[in-house]
């Protein structure tokens, strides 16, 4: 201490740390934590390997001397400090499915070439493991802090945020905070966010054609770009055999992968694209979409048309929203984007999940009946599941000034402010900012297979949070 003025090498204290950090990181990414609801229990109501993880949290902090609560086994915190401010700290453990090409076991938490590679290393285990250490190092050091220092830890962010919900309505609201759920530098302008299903209204009995459109399946959530499309078509073997010649063409034109296969006059069709968030969706390959774009001229009967049709005509190669006539755009946040996440049709019955993410000036009341007046004219009705409002913190607060201080002494950088299509836990917060814990120019793999977190970037992140916690807190 110089003059009052604590000094501290926030770290030499990580790098102190460091093998502790990783095992326990390790141990938190073998657990497999996504959502499964299919035999909720009172003790695990979002499923066994999310109850796990969230436990692990909780015995870890307890164990490190924080004080913990569990919220009705969906949320809990870690609690440092005294005085009645409190600065917030929210993660989430839950992950969104592995899907399919790993190069080793997506629960695996394998360590090669200085990264750790599993479902959930960048997003949200390893910066969640980050922050409880940042709050280790203050605790150890015995820095004095006239505020609380609490994370909360939340199990349904990928899905429905029911965990956020029903914890700040249980507990208290910090008064500042951040979410290390995103990139570096400072993110404090998010979109807002809608979660709607496109649904097919009844239609009167069909004439049987020749050809009929028996089914079509892609995509699992609507915040990621489906990578795998199946469609099963029902028509005479010439017909079958000209449209699978055709679909071969298409593949090489395209350089997709994909197969077809045609047994006793009906053929399925199969496409692999490249899943990526859903808040980017033109940094992957959405395969359902490209089915369609393939499909369309086939003479389905009108359901299948209908479906097909709705996606070529206001979906497909346009997530900006220009066909529906909702293309926004702000100097704050950017323009409107949309992931089609899921598409099914099975029995002449049609549904299309849309994620959606507007600008901050933008108004969802303006957006909704502009959607909803395309699909009227495809006979489908729009029901919407989920909707966040956007969330913005002004440049000159507080809480930005001491994070931009923090990040500009630990990495030697300008601390730009920055805007996004994805949602994090900082807009539950009255006043909270993303940040981190992905540094500028490191590759986004949030979401995708091989998933990793670079050891050196984890660390570094670590020591920023701590004096970041510090600083707000002391």
């Amino acid at each position: 201490m110089e003059g009052g003025l604590i000094m501290v090498e926030w770290i030499e204290e990580v790098e102190k740390r460091k093998d502790d950090l990783i095992k326990d990181l390790q141990n938190l990414l073998r657990i497999r934590s996504v959502l499964d609801e299919e035999k909720p229990t009172d003790d695990a109501p979002f499923g066994i390997g999310i109850k796990e993880a969230l436990d692990f949290m909780l015995k870890t902090g307890e164990r490190n001397g924080f004080s913990i609560k569990n919220v009705d086994q969906i949320a809990g915190h870690l609690e440092m400090g005294q005085g009645e401010d409190l600065i917030g700290v929210l993660c989430h453990v839950d992950v969104v499915p592995e899907g399919d090409g790993w190069s080793s076991d997506p629960f695996g938490a394998e360590i090669r070439d200085g990264k750790i590679f599993a479902r959930g290393a960048i997003d949200d285990k390893g910066p969640t493991i980050a922050a409880l250490y940042a709050m280790q190092i203050i605790k150890e050091l015995g820095l004095p802090l006239s505020k609380r220092i609490r994370m909360i830890v939340g199990t349904d962010e990928e899905s429905n945020w029911r965990c956020v919900d029903r914890y700040f309505k249980k507990e208290e609201m910090p008064s500042a905070g951040f979410a290390p759920d995103a990139v570096f530098p400072i993110i404090h302008a998010e979109k807002g966010i809608a979660d709607f299903e496109l649904v097919s209204r009844e239609h009167r009995n069909e004439e049987e054609l020749e050809t009929e459109l028996l089914s079509f399946q892609s995509g699992q959530r609507l915040n990621m770009v489906p990578d795998r499309a199946l469609a099963e078509i029902k028509g005479s073997n010439q017909m079958m055999e000209q449209i699978s010649g055709r679909y071969k063409e298409f593949l090489d034109q395209n350089s997709f992968q994909g197969s077809s296969s045609l047994n006793e006059e009906k053929l399925t069709l199969s496409l692999e694209g490249i899943s990526v968030h859903g808040s980017e969706p033109d940094k992957g390959i959405n395969a359902g979409l490209q089915m369609a774009g393939f499909l369309k001229g086939v003479p389905f009967q009108q359901k299948g048309l209908t479906f097909i049709g709705f996606l070529n005509d206001f979906m497909l190669n346009d997530s900006k929203g220009n066909k529906l006539g909702v293309a926004f755009k702000d100097e704050i946040s950017g323009e409107l984007t949309m992931n089609v996440g899921t598409m099914s049709f099975s029995k002449g019955f049609s549904k299309i999940g849309v994620n959606l993410r507007y600008p901050v000036s933008c108004d969802f009341k303006v957006v909704q009946p502009k959607i909803q007046s395309a699909a009227n004219k495809y006979q489908m009705d729009l029901h919407v599941i989920d909707h966040m409002v956007p969330h913005h913190v002004p440049k000159d607060h507080e809480l930005i000034q001491t994070l931009q201080a923090v990040y500009r002494e630990q990495t030697g950088e300008e601390p730009e402010l920055l805007a996004i299509g994805g949602g994090t836990y900082a807009r539950s917060l009255d006043a909270g900012v993303a940040f981190g814990a992905l540094f500028p120019g490191k590759p986004e793999v949030a979401h995708e297979k091989d998933e990793y977190i670079e050891i050196e970037d984890l660390l570094k992140a670590t020591a920023i949070y701590a004096q970041a916690l510090y600083e707000l807190a002391k």
